[in-house]
């Protein structure tokens, strides 16, 4: 070795973030509960608030007849009602059309079905089995998958979220502890400057009775308005934060993003179909921006109680073993239903959530089927606020 020569130290191996397991009832040995792997966890560590992105909706490329999906996969479709939700049902071979095995054309179709139905309701599905690799490269096939900034995820894979309830874990959410009822009408993370998109939801193990899921169509409350109200909504923005969420969460260590607020239009149009949305929901969205506080209150008062008590445009899901539920975020809105009687040690409700981002919300005056109500509009916001 030359006297100029040095000796390189070896790089540091970089320490992976510690994931912590969440609390719950049982702590279950190897073998006890199948579902064990997807319990939910914590990664510690923090990260920068997420980037506004362009996205391009897999919807927009489907065969508009559908024929793949339709036709072609021997599988029953009917509507569940007539604003929203399609059942889909059988397949060929007498076999149930599995959501793992569609071609990549049929879930482009499966993306437009849902921008057009709000829900579709597959069962018999072996999607629960079919692993997280798996899961995770079919949610991408929707775009960009989101990591929640305090939900947990399961073990090594943090876009795979568990919505996991057990006599510990979740028996009573801090959010409707002080509520006659359990329902909570929200869209997901709708404070996102992305918003979610072809969402993929899915029963792991629920109660015998209880637990299901309301959906409803945030498009057919926005059509059931008069043209004038209609016209009096366009081009209004209104602040969605995350604050309340991370208020009420027990283990504020655990979040990995800051809670944040953004503008987005309270009317909003859907890429896919043009058709236009109500984009407010009582547990995200706080204020219209631009109208005075006793404003933006009454008229955010109107549009949640006649999104949330209009049963023209609502339906239910009851969860069975092998239920998967694909919906778009964008044109509605749920609620779980913590109903049923839990048993310390027995009952669980644990679910799987697969949640691509889609676009920023928009409003288009021209690119919509609603002619009746043409107000000033065509614009996103383009700043995410702080508090006014």
């Amino acid at each position: 070795m030359s006297a100029t020569e040095t000796i390189s130290a070896p790089p540091a191996t970089e320490t992976p973030p510690v994931q912590a397991a969440a609390e719950t009832s049982v702590e279950y040995k190897e073998g006890q509960y199948k579902y064990a792997a997807y319990l939910p966890h914590y990664t510690l560590v923090k990260e920068p608030a997420l980037q506004e992105f362009v996205h391009h909706d897999v919807g927009l490329r489907a065969d508009p007849a559908k024929k793949a999906l339709l036709v072609d996969s021997g599988a029953t479709f009917a509507e569940i009602t007539p604003a929203i939700g399609t059942d889909v049902r059988g397949g060929r071979d007498g076999k149930p059309l599995q959501l793992s095995a569609l071609t990549l054309a049929q879930l482009d179709e499966v993306a437009l079905l849902a921008a057009e139905r709000g829900v579709v309701v597959f069962h018999e599905q072996d999607f629960a089995d079919i692993g997280p690799e798996r899961q995770v490269a079919y949610g991408q096939h929707f775009g960009r998958l989101h990591v929640h900034q305090m939900g947990g995820h399961i073990k090594d894979y943090p876009a795979l979220l568990p919505v996991y309830r057990d006599f510990v874990a979740g028996a009573v959410d801090p959010e409707i502890a002080n509520n006659t009822s359990s329902i909570k009408w929200h869209s997901d993370m709708s404070y996102e400057v992305n918003g979610v998109g072809t969402t993929t939801f899915l029963a792991l193990d629920t109660p015998a009775s209880g637990g299901d899921t309301l959906y409803l169509s945030t498009t057919a409350a926005y059509n059931a308005l008069s043209p004038a109200f209609r016209a009096f909504l366009h081009g209004k923005y209104a602040v969605h934060s995350g604050a309340s969420q991370a208020a009420v969460h027990e283990h504020r260590d655990r979040y990995i993003r800051e809670p944040i607020e953004t503008l987005h239009p309270v009317v909003r149009t859907h890429p896919v179909t043009g058709a236009r949305s109500l984009y407010v929901n009582r547990l995200y969205t706080r204020r219209i921006h631009g109208l005075k506080a006793e404003e933006s209150a009454a008229v955010l008062a109107f549009l949640y109680n006649h999104i949330e008590h209009g049963q023209d445009w609502h339906m239910r899901v009851h969860w069975t073993p092998g239920t998967v539920i694909v919906y778009d975020n964008r044109n509605t809105q749920h609620s779980a239903l913590r109903d049923f009687a839990v048993q310390e040690g027995v009952t669980r409700r644990h679910m799987l959530r697969i949640t691509p981002q889609a676009e920023r919300p928009y409003f288009d005056a021209e690119d919509t089927k609603d002619e009746a109500a043409k107000g000033d509009g065509g614009v996103v916001a383009t700043l995410t606020i702080a508090q006014e």
